[in-house]
C-alpha cells in the first residue's frame, strides 16, 4: 500500500515537473520572439522604436486640433486647468494609448499565421505563441506613450498620481481582450483572407462608438449604459484616464464587467484557434 502511494506521488511529481518545464520553455521562447519582433520592426531606422511614440503624438495633434480647436470640445479634470487645450490633449492621449495598443496588436495578430508558413509546418513549434508575439510587442511599445504622458502630466500639474501602480488591473483585461480576438481572427484568416480587411472596417466603426475623442458625458443617457456595459474598451479607456489623470477609479463596476467579457472572449478565441490549428499546415 505504501509503495503504491509512493509510486503515485512520484508519477504526479514527474508530471508536474514536465508541465512546469514545458511552460518555462514556451515562456522563454515567447520572450525571445517578442524581443526579435521589436528589433526587426524598425531595423535600420535612426529613431528605431521611438516611431510608435511619434505616431501616437501625431494622432494626438490631429485629434486635438479637430476636436479642441475646430469643434471646441470642452472638458475639465481634477487637478488640471479647466477647459484648457492641454487638458484635452492629455485626456485624449490617455485614451489613444490604450486604443492604439489594442488595434495595432489585433491587426498584426490577425495575419500572423499566414505570414509564418515555415513555422506553421514545423510540428515542434508551439503555434499558440504566434498571435501573442505582435500583441505583446505592441503593448510594450505603448509604454513609451505612457511614460511620455506621465511626464507631460507632471510638467503641467506637478503631480504624478499614486494610482499609476494600479495600472495592471486594466492591463489584464486589455491583453485578454486583444489576445482573444487575435486568436479568433488569426485562425479565421488562414481560411478567409478577407478577415483583415473586414477587421479594418470594424475597427473604424468601433473607434467612434468608444469615447476616445469625445467625453462619455455627451453620450445620451439611454445609449450610455450600452456603450459602457457592452463595449469593454469603453471601461478600459475610462479607467486608464481615471488612474493616470484623475487619481481615482470611478468605474469599478464597468471594469469588472469588461474583465469578465474579456476573459470569455479570450477563451472563445483560443478555443476557435485550437480547433482550426490542425488544418493550418494543409491550407498554407
Amino acid at each position: 500500500m505504501l509503495k503504491s502511494i509512493v509510486r503515485k506521488t512520484t508519477r504526479a511529481s514527474n508530471w508536474l515537473t514536465v508541465v512546469n518545464t514545458h511552460w518555462l520553455v514556451n515562456l522563454n521562447l515567447l520572450f525571445t520572439l517578442v524581443r526579435r519582433d521589436l528589433e526587426a520592426r524598425y531595423k535600420g531606422s535612426i529613431l528605431g522604436n521611438l516611431w510608435p511614440l511619434l505616431n501616437q503624438l501625431s494622432q494626438l495633434l490631429i485629434y486635438t486640433y479637430v476636436f479642441s480647436i475646430i469643434l471646441k470640445v470642452k472638458l475639465s479634470l481634477k487637478g488640471l486647468p479647466e477647459d484648457s487645450k492641454l487638458t484635452f490633449g492629455l485626456w485624449l492621449f490617455a485614451g489613444l494609448i490604450s486604443w492604439l495598443a489594442f488595434t495595432n496588436g489585433l491587426t498584426q495578430a490577425s495575419g500572423c499565421v499566414i505570414r509564418q508558413p515555415n513555422l506553421v509546418k514545423k510540428l515542434v513549434f508551439p503555434l499558440n505563441l504566434l498571435p501573442l508575439v505582435p500583441i505583446l510587442s505592441t503593448f510594450i511599445e505603448s509604454t513609451f506613450g505612457l511614460i511620455a504622458l506621465t511626464g507631460m502630466l507632471y510638467i503641467s500639474s506637478g503631480v504624478i498620481n499614486q494610482t499609476l501602480w494600479l495600472l495592471p488591473i486594466v492591463f489584464i483585461p486589455q491583453l485578454l481582450l486583444t489576445a482573444g480576438l487575435g486568436y479568433f481572427t488569426a485562425g479565421l484568416t488562414v481560411f478567409l483572407r478577407d478577415i483583415p480587411q473586414t477587421l479594418g472596417v470594424i475597427i473604424n466603426l468601433w473607434f467612434y462608438v468608444t469615447p476616445i475623442v469625445y467625453p462619455a458625458s455627451v453620450i445620451p443617457d439611454n445609449w450610455r449604459v450600452w456603450v459602457f456595459w457592452c463595449n469593454p474598451l469603453t471601461a478600459i479607456v475610462e479607467v486608464y484616464r481615471d488612474l493616470i489623470l484623475v487619481g481615482e477609479i470611478k468605474h469599478w463596476g464597468e471594469l469588472g464587467i469588461a474583465t469578465l467579457i474579456s476573459i470569455l472572449i479570450f477563451y472563445f478565441g483560443l478555443w476557435v484557434y485550437q480547433k482550426l490549428r490542425p488544418a493550418f499546415a494543409d491550407v498554407l
